[in-house]
């Protein structure tokens, strides 16, 4: 039986081992005997407590994919083979293959069925990651806000014995899709930690003194779940360039505020009457036009109940819009997103206290509202601050290849004390 799995281990190491080059397997052994020196194993595996302080997971999660690299052995020694079988499927398998992983990792009874009640306890783990706060009430009521937010963006149509339902496999890969950040979250866990670890990003939020933090409609998990539609270097800084109830709500006003800025891309975030918030990512400035204009780079999204993002479908070229000062009705005075003239996915009168959200072929996104008829309570839009070039630099070096990660990889070892000296 042994000899049977050792066998199977073999086949498994040789066809990931074809992953890599030979350069990227012996940064690989490197990283491996640097970590199992500091596991009292004469080098011969990494523990869990070593291998949890390196990769920056704890709680459940750790241990879950603690459990899946070591093939569920549960023998509590990852081994070199181990490592690359692992980094081969889950950093560079296909998508499904990925996805694969992922859903088996918090798949904790291994039944192919996760439970929300599961799921939960693994989003806790994540923003407490994320944010790295100590627990308190009023943040553990905040995550809780938070996770029912993304889980009731998913769809629970699975069940192992006819009582709570789960999420399968297919369920599982659509929500991924709604929730970009968690996917990506969840797919970075084989990095050491960093400030460009995929997942890991939350914007730098940027207003005056005199705006109270109690009035903004953008929280920084909000901030978090957004930013997994966008790239790193719209991950920095967020400016707040209109608030209505600090500015006035008014059009003017809006377009005043968030003209000549220097900042091209923003998120616009509604608060409506029935207590509902949603908006949606505008990758083009603010500016009057007669028609349709953007590129496909925007995107509708929803905060409060529900946390989801809508990417453009490419069904039609419809997303942005910016009217002011026309008199024809077949040119609606106001801002939006998608559809179509009288019909758009999410979009806001000139008058600034009513506007209209249907679904919408555009972004493939329901009515992100109570009802398509909406009365905006609060309007806010905040500036993306392009990265510098030197700091996109940065993390183009660190995103690269593995050699250039293991560099990163073994300074992290010194900073935490776990580099070996045979190493140095």
């Amino acid at each position: 039986m042994g000899n049977s799995n050792s066998s199977s281990v073999d086949h498994r190491f040789i066809s990931a081992s074809r992953a890599f080059t030979q350069k990227k397997l012996d940064d690989l052994k490197s990283l491996f005997v640097s970590l199992a020196s500091n596991s009292q194993s004469n080098d011969q595996y990494v523990s869990y407590p070593v291998f949890q302080e390196y990769f920056g997971l704890s709680g459940s999660l750790g241990e879950r994919m603690f459990d899946m690299v070591t093939q569920r052995r549960k023998d509590d020694k990852m081994t070199y083979e181990d490592l690359v079988i692992a980094k081969a499927t889950y950093e560079k398998g296909t998508d499904d293959e990925i996805a694969e992983f992922i859903y088996q990792t918090l798949d904790v009874n291994g039944n192919g069925v996760l439970s929300r009640s599961d799921l939960e306890s693994f989003l806790v783990v994540i923003l407490k990651s994320v944010f790295s706060t100590e627990s308190s009430d009023a943040e553990s009521s905040d995550y809780k806000k938070m996770v029912d937010a993304l889980l009731n963006a998913a769809t629970f149509s699975k069940s192992d014995d006819g009582s709570e339902k789960g999420m399968s496999f297919e369920d599982f890969r659509s929500w991924c899709s709604f929730v970009p950040t968690i996917r990506k979250f969840l797919g970075s866990l084989l990095m050491p930690p960093s400030t460009v670890r995929p997942g890991y990003q939350v914007p730098h939020l940027l207003y005056e003194d005199s705006v109270s933090s109690d009035r903004l409609l953008l929280k920084k998990e909000y901030a978090w779940h957004i930013g997994g539609a966008l790239p790193h270097h719209e991950l920095v800084e967020w400016k707040l360039l209109y608030h209505s109830s600090v500015h006035g709500q008014s059009f003017n006003t809006f377009l005043g505020h968030t003209s000549n800025t220097g900042m091209s891309a923003s998120v616009l975030i509604i608060k409506d009457t029935e207590g509902y918030v949603y908006g949606g990512y505008a990758s083009q400035p603010w500016e009057r036009y007669s028609d349709f204009y953007g590129d496909m780079k925007s995107f509708l999204f929803q905060l409060n109940p529900k946390a989801a993002i809508y990417r453009p479908t490419g069904a039609n070229t419809n997303i942005q819009w910016c009217a002011t000062n026309f008199t024809s009705e077949n040119i609606p005075n106001g801002i939006g997103f998608g559809g179509k003239i009288n019909h758009f996915g999410l979009f806001i009168s000139a008058s600034f206290d009513q506007g209209q959200t249907f679904e919408c072929t555009t972004f493939g996104s329901p009515s992100l509202s109570k009802t398509s008829r909406i009365q905006p309570e609060v309007i806010e839009c905040w500036g993306i601050v392009q990265a510098s070039n030197e700091q996109d630099t940065k993390h183009n070096a660190m995103k690269g290849t593995v050699l250039e990660r293991f560099k990163e990889d073994r300074n992290m070892l010194k900073l935490v004390g776990m580099a070996g000296n045979s190493n140095d």
